[in-house]
């Protein structure tokens, strides 16, 4: 028994040693210095000097090489923007990918020291969409490989980290092609004939003697055709194109985004609807027929910016509705109130 009782009496000395001699852990201990060792130490791979020049040149070689195959794509792309008043907004979509860029120009990642080989994927992948484009007459494949090259040439020179940094921007660019033409006729028959019965509707709740027959509608002694060009579908890609736009710039939960992206159509009915039920109205009130046209171009290009505001209030209602919370760990939370309590000490 003396044994065993010295043994446990040595092992509490050796325990209580131990203590003693532990250091207490400090928590606002600085960082130790850098030595010479730690500082000679390479950050993050970036390329050299001599890389990014030679990188600058392949930029410029490419940008030539992009100028002269895309020519004739790009001339085609402007006269659709020209012609066609549901894809007009084709000149603003360039310019507003570059300010998605500069947007989020502080979070940039840094460069790849190597070119990526993937990147040159991207890039054939886009020339076979162009072979297929040609080969089975379908211009839209043709236009939609911009973005493809684009986003091959940034991933092949600058990594795989400024090409995620810049996929919002490239994705963008897809806004600026034409829809096909069976794609846009089965957008476009739907809307015609949604926004003919809606405003059918309300021309009758407003006591006017409206009849819808297909997509016109018999309003007195007038008739109101609803045309392909009045199905809305410029102010639906509009309003799509402005939910994507928000959704790259402001940050919110992935609910909140579907509500934002669904939330284009109903909006697109609903400007279209209040454009025919006014031109309507004013038909009614004594209109002559000779200012139909006239008012038929100011109601399109008025129905824009209506229908943005429209978007915006209900992004403010969905704001108001979902408000947006950060959630934050305890980790966190322990360090932040650590930190008050020594500053305040």
């Amino acid at each position: 028994m003396n044994k065993s009782a010295k043994k446990r009496r040595s092992k509490r000395r050796t325990k209580q040693q131990r203590k003693k001699n532990r250091k207490p852990t400090v928590w606002n201990e600085p960082f130790p210095e850098a030595t010479s060792e730690s500082a000679s130490l390479p950050v993050a791979d970036e390329p050299t000097p001599t890389e990014v020049r030679i990188r600058i040149i392949l930029l410029m070689v490419l940008g030539v090489v992009f100028v002269w195959a895309y020519w004739p794509t790009l001339k085609s792309l402007a006269h659709s923007w020209n012609t066609q008043p549901d894809y007009s907004h084709g000149f603003l979509v360039a310019p507003i990918a570059l300010y998605f860029l500069w947007m989020r120009r502080d979070s940039i990642p840094s460069f790849s020291a190597n070119l990526a080989p993937f990147g040159a994927v991207l890039i054939l992948l886009s020339g076979v969409m162009r072979w297929l484009s040609s080969f089975y007459y379908v211009e839209t494949l043709d236009g939609w490989s911009i973005p493809v090259w684009v986003g091959g040439v940034v991933w092949m020179m600058c990594g795989w980290r400024i090409f995620r940094w810049a996929a919002p921007a490239i994705i963008f660019l897809v806004f600026m092609v034409p829809l096909p033409y069976r794609l846009e006729n089965l957008l476009a028959g739907p809307l015609q004939a949604a926004s003919t019965k809606i405003s059918c509707f309300v021309l009758q709740c407003l006591h006017q003697p409206a009849l819808n027959e297909g997509n016109t509608i018999l309003l007195g002694e007038h008739r109101l055709e609803v045309a392909r060009a009045c199905s809305g579908l410029r102010i639906f890609l509009g309003i799509f194109a402005m939910a994507y736009a928000l959704i790259v710039i402001f940050p919110r939960s992935w609910f909140v985004k579907c509500v934002m992206i669904f939330g284009a159509l109903p909006i697109a009915l609903l400007a279209n609807s209040a454009r025919i039920i006014t031109t309507g109205i004013l038909y009614q009130s004594g209109l002559r027929e000779s200012m139909g046209p006239l008012i038929h171009d100011v109601s399109g290009w008025l129905m824009i910016p209506v229908a943005a505001a429209i978007y915006l209030l209900f992004l403010f209602y969905i704001d108001r509705l979902f408000p947006t919370t950060e959630t934050v760990g305890v980790r966190k939370v322990i360090r932040k109130v650590s930190n008050d309590d020594m500053q305040l000490s």
